[in-house]
């Protein structure tokens, strides 16, 4: 018998949250390339990944320089700012954190200095063996200014017994378990890493004569620069003055890319394994589709999470799409909530339903998750308020039953709502007339990503490296 547990937070936000974005230049044209203003633009096209905090280091023949600030990146940097930001490469980072970890410390760029020189590090990920890593280094002497796995690799690379310093930073990853895409420049070289799983995305792409590495392809179309391909698993990159050159720095494993990457995280207009992203929503709302059999008179998304998959739903099912809710596009995350009144409100502020359009039809209401339930529920209340004479739910993903230990703010199993409840009793607890979630075999057929396989863990709760090393993870 299921325990019912229910999330008694209605504040709480009723998402998978990503933690990070990054962004690295190299100009090897003889022109003066402005490696800052790309990179701003790189991060402005990644800022879904993280709106937490910002930060841009460039290096101009050696010499560093590194600006970070708690806010989005267009508010961090001004024209100001950028000017001051000169160079031949540079590294960018957007972060998302947290409860409780919002601190300009945790901010990247990490920028290092040891023996074997300088080394600015974005990470993208979580490493399982992080903190026992972190408690080890301390004991060794290792002083620690964050609670970022970055710093634990930027420890590593210091004590490393490599003198050079991308053999020490490849020896370093060598000894880390977990999800880290990653972008490090040295004093005359910028490099890219993907961990051995492949859990978070990764690609190479160049402008003219410069590189250009991003976590998705939506950064290099803000650019104008041509997506070359996706780094692999276990891959390291060396882009310098002698040109680019890559190895796989460990043992080759099946990718277990992050299936929320298709699901949620990337942006619509990105590529991944030679598959567009917003098609591939579209597919998996056709799927969706399939498995249903729901008599419904329209088909309403959850803005603007839920609009892929409604389109290829009802393409595929016949019913009518309609934009049912309007979503306010001026309720920003900063949005200040007075009294415990106005924090109930929060949903009804930022997602209206439209009641001519609902009021007196049976909806097929889609959304692509639902991880806590708390957003669900007021949406189903607020459209039968509005007139709905019947809303059935569906979702673009199977049941989010098992916490991520891989970068995604899930670790604590008891706030997901499918952890210990069925999909009726989920259903019964949000106020839907029925639940449908796509099968796991149907979303993974809905991707053709080339050559990708994909971690489902959360799904499953298969971990390709391990829940008890997940337990003891720190944060990107």
């Amino acid at each position: 018998m299921a325990r019912n547990y229910f999330c008694q937070d209605e504040n709480l936000i009723d998402k998978m949250e990503e933690e990070c974005g990054v962004f690295g230049v190299y100009a090897t044209s003889d022109d003066k390339v402005d490696v800052a203003n790309l990179t701003y633009l790189g991060l402005h096209a990644l800022q879904h990944r993280g709106q937490e905090s910002a930060g841009i280091c460039v290096n101009d023949k050696g010499e560093f320089t590194n600006r970070r600030g708690m806010d989005l990146v267009t508010n961090v940097f001004d024209e100001e700012a950028l000017e001051e930001l000169t160079g031949q490469m540079a590294v960018g980072h957007v972060r998302y954190s947290t409860t409780g970890s919002s601190l300009l410390s945790n901010a990247q760029p990490l920028v290092t200095n040891s023996i074997k020189g300088e080394l600015a590090l974005a990470h993208n990920g979580n490493l399982v063996n992080g903190l026992e890593m972190r408690k080890n280094l301390e004991q060794r002497g290792s002083i620690f200014h964050s609670t970022l796995d970055t710093e634990v690799i930027a420890h590593l690379v210091a004590r490393s017994f490599k003198d050079d310093i991308i053999e020490a930073l490849t020896h370093s990853l060598q000894k880390v378990k977990g999800a880290f895409s990653l972008i490090a420049m040295t004093e005359d070289s910028l490099v890219a890493a993907r961990d051995p799983h492949g859990f978070r995305p990764l690609a190479i792409g160049k402008l003219e004569d410069s590189y250009i590495i991003a976590s998705e392809t939506c950064a290099f179309d803000i650019i104008g620069a041509e997506h070359i391909r996706d780094i692999e698993p276990g891959e390291i990159v060396v882009i310098n003055e002698e040109g680019i050159k890559s190895k796989y720095y460990g043992e080759r494993t099946p990718y277990n890319f992050c299936v929320f990457e298709f699901i949620y995280f990337a942006r619509p207009d990105s590529v991944i394994g030679g598959q567009n992203v917003q098609l591939a929503r579209e597919e998996i709302g056709r799927q969706l589709a399939r498995e249903t059999d729901i008599e419904a008179d329209l088909v309403v998304p959850v803005p603007s999470s839920g609009i892929p998959s409604a389109l290829g739903f009802a393409e595929e099912s016949g019913v009518p799409y309609k934009k049912g809710i309007l979503r306010n596009r001026y309720v920003g995350r900063t949005f200040i909530q007075p009294t415990q009144e106005i924090r109930n409100l929060k949903v009804k502020i930022k997602l209206n339903p439209i009641k001519d359009i609902i009021e007196g039809k049976r909806i097929f209401l889609i959304d692509d998750s639902i991880v806590r339930g708390t957003t669900s529920k007021q949406i189903i209340r607020m459209m039968k308020e509005a007139g709905a004479k019947e809303v059935h739910m569906g979702i673009a993903s199977p049941p989010v039953a098992y916490p991520c230990y891989y970068g995604l703010d899930t670790s604590r199993r008891q706030e997901l709502i499918a952890a210990e409840n069925s999909v009726e009793e989920i259903c019964d607890h949000i106020g839907a007339d029925s639940l449908t979630y796509i099968s796991q075999e149907g979303l993974l057929a809905s991707i053709e990503a080339n050559g990708y396989g994909f971690c489902t863990a959360c799904f499953s709760g298969d971990y390709p490296i391990g829940e008890g090393e997940g337990k003891f993870s720190l944060e990107c």
